[in-house]
Order: C-alpha cells, then sequence, then structure tokens
C-alpha cells in the first residue's frame, strides 16, 4: 500500500512540474478571463457550442501533424488534404447526388489512401517527407481547385449539417468525434504493441532496427494514420461549415505544428504527447476567440502563436542543453576516495587498473521514448 501510494504521489509531482499542466492551467486562467471579458456571455450555450464546434478540426489536425512527428517527419500537406478531402465530400453529395454515409466514408478512405501513398513513396524513393509532402500539397491544392472552381458547394446533405449542429448539453457532437479519435489514438500509441514500435522507431531508429523493428514499415503507418486522422477533421469541417471551396484548409498548417510542438511533442521523434496537444488546440481556440471578442487584427493572432512555437522549440532546445550539460558534468565527477564500491589500486601500479574492454556481442538497448498526455 505505501509503494503504491508513493507511486502516486511521484507521479502527481511530474505531472505538476509538466507541459500537459501549464497548459491545463493556462486553459482554465484564459477562459475564465474570457468570460468575465464579455460579463459572463461567453459562458451561455449558444457562445459555449460555437467555441467547442470549431475547436474540433484543430485537435484533429494537431494529432494528425504530432503522428509524424513521432517518427521525425513533417506533414506538409496536412491543409491541402484536408481541405481536398473537404471538398471532396461536398462535391459528392451536391453534385453526384452520393449519400452522405458513403461520401463521408469515401472522403475518409480517400485521405487514408493518400497518406499510405505518401509514405510508401517516402520509403521506395528515400527522398526527405518534407520534399515529398510539399509536392503533395501542392498537387492536391490543384485537385481541390479543379474540384470546385471559384464556387462554393453548399448543397450537400441535411443530415451532416444536423450531425454538424447537434450539441446535446450544448457539447457538439463533432468535438466528441474529435475526442473520442483522441482517445483512440492515445490507447494506441500508448498500450499496444504496434503503437510503442511506432515511437521507437522515432526515438532511436538504429537501436530499433537491431531490435527487429522495422522503421520504414513505422513511417508508412505514421503517414497513413495522419491521413486517417486528417480524414476525420475534413468530415468535421464539412459538417460545420456553411459550404465548402478552395479556400478550406489553406490555414490549417500553422495550426497543425503549433498544437503538438507547444504541447511538448520533441521535432526529432519518439515523442507524443496526446493531451497536451488538445490543450494546445485549446489554447489557440482561445486566442482565436479573444481576437473576435476584442476586434484585434487577424495577423496578429498568427504573429503570437508563431512566436509561442518558437519560444517553445528555442525553450525546448535550451533544456535539453542544460540537461546534457549536468549530465555530463555529473557522469565526470571522479568517485571520492573510500567510497562504496570503489577499489584501490593495486600495489605498485601508478593509478587504478584500466577498465574492462566492452563485450563484442553487445548490442545497444532500445531506446524508452517519452511519452506524455493521456498516459
Amino acid at each position: 500500500m505505501t509503494t503504491i501510494r508513493e507511486r502516486g504521489a511521484a507521479a502527481l509531482r511530474r505531472f505538476s512540474r509538466s507541459t500537459t499542466m501549464t497548459l491545463l492551467c493556462v486553459v482554465l486562467i484564459g477562459y475564465l478571463a474570457l468570460g468575465v471579458a464579455s460579463s459572463g456571455s461567453f459562458f451561455e450555450g449558444p457562445s459555449v457550442r460555437t467555441f467547442l464546434r470549431y475547436l474540433a478540426t484543430p485537435v484533429l489536425i494537431g494529432l494528425a501533424q504530432m503522428v509524424a512527428l513521432c517518427v521525425g517527419q513533417l506533414n506538409l500537406a496536412v491543409g491541402a488534404l484536408g481541405g481536398f478531402t473537404a471538398c471532396l465530400m461536398g462535391v459528392l453529395m451536391a453534385d453526384q447526388g452520393v449519400p452522405a454515409p458513403v461520401a463521408v466514408v469515401a472522403g475518409v478512405l480517400t485521405a487514408t489512401a493518400v497518406g499510405l501513398v505518401t509514405g510508401l513513396f517516402i520509403v521506395v524513393t528515400k527522398i526527405n517527407g518534407f520534399i515529398v509532402t510539399l509536392g503533395t500539397m501542392t498537387i492536391l491544392q490543384g485537385a481541390q481547385y479543379g474540384l470546385t472552381g471559384t464556387r462554393t458547394v453548399d448543397g450537400y446533405s441535411a443530415a451532416l449539417r444536423d450531425f454538424g449542429r447537434a450539441a446535446p448539453l450544448n457539447v457538439p457532437l463533432v468535438f466528441v468525434t474529435a475526442l473520442a479519435a483522441a482517445a483512440l489514438l492515445a490507447a494506441f500509441l500508448y498500450r499496444a504493441t504496434a503503437g510503442r514500435r511506432l515511437l521507437a522507431a522515432g526515438g532511436n531508429p538504429l537501436a530499433a532496427r537491431l531490435s527487429g523493428i522495422s522503421t520504414d514499415r513505422q513511417i508508412v503507418l505514421a503517414h497513413t494514420l495522419s491521413g486517417l486522422l486528417i480524414g476525420v477533421a475534413a468530415l468535421t469541417a464539412t459538417a460545420s461549415l456553411p459550404g465548402v471551396n478552395r479556400s478550406v484548409g489553406g490555414d490549417w498548417l500553422l495550426p497543425s505544428f503549433a498544437a503538438p510542438i507547444i504541447g511538448g511533442v520533441a521535432l526529432t521523434g519518439g515523442s507524443v504527447a496526446v493531451l497536451g496537444t488538445v490543450l494546445a488546440a485549446f489554447v489557440m481556440r482561445l486566442i482565436d476567440a479573444a481576437r473576435a471578442q476584442f476586434s484585434l487584427d487577424p495577423s496578429w493572432v498568427n504573429f503570437l502563436i508563431g512566436v509561442v512555437v518558437l519560444g517553445t522549440v528555442v525553450g525546448g532546445r535550451i533544456h535539453q542543453s542544460h540537461l546534457a550539460k549536468r549530465g555530463v558534468s555529473r557522469g565526470s565527477a571522479p568517485p571520492a576516495r573510500g567510497s562504496r564500491g570503489s577499489a584501490p589500486p593495486a600495489r605498485g601500479s601508478r593509478g587504478s587498473a584500466p577498465p574492462a574492454p566492452p563485450r563484442s556481442d553487445a548490442r545497444p538497448a532500445a531506446v524508452s521514448p517519452h511519452t506524455g498526455g493521456f498516459g
């Protein structure tokens, strides 16, 4: 019983010093501040529904980018793929008369297939994912324009619109969908063997290969999952918006990177923070709500988010350098004279005996990746 209590206390101390706890405090303080500034109208049902309805898509695109980052990849096609998928769903329903369930399934499967092909192309050609997704982004933007041209598609299924407006107890179903996707993703990454292999491949590719894990397969899996989450984000966007056109997804790229980076995900791979990413998306939505509340220039919102992202990256780099220096200083300190476990040098020798050489059959151990949120 004492051991369980000690472990629980240690876990609480770690959580209190984590990025997730900081973001949670920022969310609570920011939400209360906006409520006070609006004389309480921000706490009313219509405002809550609107706020949460347009929070679903940022959560999903942040998770989509997080999955790519966890294997050390970048997905620049998040916005282009989401916009193309949303327009595809709208055109299928409005122009072709396809039932809403069929159009939604077709759109999500298309986004997943694009992610799969992107991952395969990266693995087969050995081209950097940055270049591949940049090319994919350009192709999909052209395809999106080819679907809609300059018009806005708004004559799609009433059932999908009802889904976007439905909000039992002032909690929109599209937001519940985003939370369900986050919970399933967290269970996969933290509990499933395939999810742990994904993180191991991102944290230390060499150790993962020596442990029998195919890093190429993990890259394909990461981009496929990213495409699936983008497809779900396109569903929530199509259901929430009054119509879809070529501008949908055009402003998704920065939030997709900002949410996981602010949430505590490392750009070098090997780490995820599902809850941190969700909370970071919440913070960005609060910033957008404050812009609307105080009639601020929209460009200042992007400026502020960009500054926060750069500050987070620089702060993380400084923190890692500090930890590395502290580890080196601790590891280089000579053992104290007479300390336990230290043997005196042999008689007649000028110094201590040299250490034994490493075993030739030793294999590097797989690095246990850092994980955060929903743990």
